[in-house]
């Protein structure tokens, strides 16, 4: 009988669908002011990336997307004094940054779905 093992390295096909959609979610939620909301699409993207991409630039924006959106979300959680929402607390910057970093999981996934369809 032969079985067949899967590495960890094994090269999708295409960015999975869920990950392209809540990549897409996350400007909007960050933008019209439901941050703590976007840590289901961030926590989505995170956890699909790292296990489905071994490396690339995708992994990467990814990374970089949970640190930019843990960041806010660790000082507001933190923070004595905190705001009500994470919205009110989070700078202007920081919603910035993950804006650009969800638009470069965008591109990266648009960029791997070129390459290797």
């Amino acid at each position: 009988m032969t079985t067949t093992h899967i590495s960890a390295t094994t090269r999708h096909d295409s960015v999975p669908r869920k990950v392209t959609i809540s990549a897409w979610t996350i400007p909007l939620l960050v933008l019209g002011q439901f941050s703590f909301v976007a840590t289901i699409p961030v926590t989505i993207i995170v956890v699909s990336v790292l296990r489905h991409f071994s490396s690339g630039p995708i992994r990467w924006a990814a990374i970089a997307l949970g640190a930019s959106f843990a960041t806010p979300l660790a000082i507001w959680a933190l923070r004595p004094d905190r705001a009500p929402s994470l919205s009110k607390d989070m700078s202007p910057t920081f919603a910035g940054l993950i804006v650009a970093a969800a638009v470069g999981v965008i591109l990266s996934g648009y960029r791997w779905n070129k390459e290797n369809v």
